[in-house]
């Protein structure tokens, strides 16, 4: 058994839960579920399995459904416990709550009204997914699900185009082909990966131009819980006068090293290059 029985604090208690394997709940996360008063849950019969895993007993407490598709009512309900005195434990089918998933209103609502609202962190997709693209990881941006209208999704990219870092989304495996294509065709082909299944037996990660990964899927379809993750767009030239500036700027709060490592990731140059001019401009 790997939680225990705490004495918890009047208020709503955010819990992550696995993305796939069900022993990446933390130890807090387990001792909140065992212990709020009321429990949520954007699927409750998932919910339920999980405790079962870990041996939480509910002793006759509510698990009640809390998600998108929950009207007014649900939600004041819930606004109701922590408006008693009790503490409130919600936690999404898989993952960060509010990360792509219900929470935002209720959250919105109980800080509002005054609650206390904390968080037990855990495990979240997006972040699993940098950490394996072997894409630059100093600043990304995540676009979470894209329209499924290709108009709309090509406007949304359009939109994104410029930002300067590591573009991250959530897709299905139905769309994510037609979102490769509009990809490459808004974005242009930049180096980009696919993780599916993280954390799970099938786990998988496919490396390469959008292009090819578009094509790699043509070619082997897939299927599961996917994360595509996009590098920024890459200056064609830099000038020597833009790119001490950049350093220059780089350099304010951050070591020789590091402001070294994210002024050659942005502009896709040697890192020894900009590591002597950095140091250089240092020593002024």
């Amino acid at each position: 058994m790997n939680h225990q029985k705490v004495r918890l604090s009047p208020g709503l208690y955010f819990v992550a839960t696995p993305i796939g394997t069900a022993r990446d709940i933390t130890l807090r996360a387990l001792d909140v579920l065992a212990s709020a008063d009321v429990i949520a849950a954007e699927d409750t019969r998932s919910l339920r399995r999980l405790l079962e895993i870990h041996g939480v007993p509910l002793e006759g407490r509510p698990v009640l459904s809390y998600h998108d598709h929950s009207g007014v009512g649900d939600r004041a309900r819930l606004l109701a416990a922590l408006g008693e005195g009790k503490s409130v434990a919600y936690a999404s089918e898989a993952g960060m709550p509010l990360i792509a998933d219900p929470g935002f209103d209720l959250s919105r609502e109980a800080a509002a009204a005054g609650y206390s609202v904390t968080c037990a962190p855990g495990a979240t997709a997006g972040v699993t997914a940098l950490t394996l693209a072997g894409l630059p990881t100093d600043a990304f941006f995540f676009g979470g699900f894209l329209p499924n209208a290709k108009g709309a999704r090509r406007k949304r990219l359009e939109e994104m185009a410029a930002i300067p870092g590591t573009l991250v989304f959530y897709e299905s495996p139905k769309r994510v082909e037609d979102s490769l294509r509009d990809m490459a065709a808004v974005l242009g082909d930049r180096p980009a990966a696919l993780c599916r299944e993280l954390t799970k037996k099938f786990e998988e990660i496919r490396r390469g131009t959008i292009q090819e990964l578009a094509d790699g899927l043509a070619a082997k379809p897939v299927k599961g819980e996917i994360v595509l993750l996009i590098d920024r767009k890459r200056s064609e030239t830099v000038s020597d006068s833009d790119l001490e500036s950049d350093l220059r700027a780089a350099l304010t709060g951050n070591s020789v090293k590091d402001a070294a490592s994210i002024i050659a990731e942005t502009h896709g140059l040697p890192r020894r290059k900009v590591y002597q001019l950095a140091l250089q401009l240092a020593k002024e």
